[in-house]
């Protein structure tokens, strides 16, 4: 039987814990890296290619169909959002605010990513749950595709998400009728509509924490996606845009907290 749903998931930023970037700087590490899926039904999976050419029409002066938010100006960025805003998808962000995580907790490679999309997956399991009585087809699974990260082994991670499963942990609160562990596959951005969708989302929740070469952030992105990011009982900030650690004990700049004040 065929699945309910699929997700597809990319990131904006890196797993980098010094040498932070500073606005003016070239080079260096993101101060937050953010991890994003676009999550809707199975048999919209061939429609998305159809959004996405909506969104290249948009820019008809580029030559290629594949989209990238990083190559467009702002009024490109916030027209392509525009376009997103009003399919049949839904968001979620995980965004962690690397400077205050403590030294020493994640040494290992990629174990920030893994310990982020961990709650990222929890998130894709609950909208899948609450959704599956409005979405009888397939079997309530969800089939999970990444975007392709250099150094990145999905082996790895279907095996970390198998540990988890079988540990029985009262802090994890993923679904686990509804994933699809064996499933979980990676695909390069350009091969996929579906993963360039999610790179807009992770992009433009980015563009909302992250200070540009002149220290500024940008939260419209973040804004006009707010009408299909996930959430429950207006709650946004336990589901469809999860901060790390809490906003409350990190210092935020102006524009920032605007962004979190937007999700309240």
């Amino acid at each position: 039987m065929t699945h309910s749903f699929v997700a597809y998931i990319d990131e904006s930023g890196d797993d980098g814990l010094a040498n932070f970037r500073t606005p003016g700087a070239q080079g260096g590490a993101s101060s937050w890296l953010t991890i994003s899926a676009c999550v809707f039904r199975q048999t919209n999976d061939l429609h998305a290619v159809k959004w996405r050419d909506a969104i290249a029409d948009l820019m008809p002066e580029r030559k290629k169909r594949t989209i990238h938010f990083a190559n467009m100006n702002h009024g490109q960025r916030l027209a392509a959002i525009q376009s997103l805003a009003v399919r049949p998808v839904r968001a979620i962000s995980i965004i962690a605010n690397k400077h205050v995580i403590p030294a020493g907790i994640y040494t290992q490679k990629n174990q920030l990513y893994f310990y982020m999309t961990r709650y990222l997956i929890e998130r894709i399991s609950w909208i899948c749950r609450d959704l599956r009585p409005l979405v009888p087809e397939g079997d309530g699974r969800v089939k999970i595709t990444f975007s392709r990260r250099g150094g990145m082994s999905y082996a790895d991670f279907r095996v970390y998400l198998q540990r988890l499963q079988a540990a029985h942990d009262k802090d994890v609160h993923i679904h686990w009728p509804v994933i699809d562990i064996d499933g979980i596959d990676a695909k390069d951005h350009s091969k996929l509509a579906s993963l360039q969708l999610a790179d807009m989302i992770a992009s433009a929740f980015s563009c909302a924490f992250e200070p540009d070469r002149y220290g500024n952030c940008e939260g419209r992105y973040a804004e006009v996606l707010k009408r299909i990011t996930y959430e429950r009982a207006n709650n946004y900030l336990s589901y469809g845009v999860k901060i790390v650690p809490r906003h409350e004990d990190m210092i935020l700049t102006v524009d920032q907290q605007r962004t979190v004040d937007l999700f309240r």
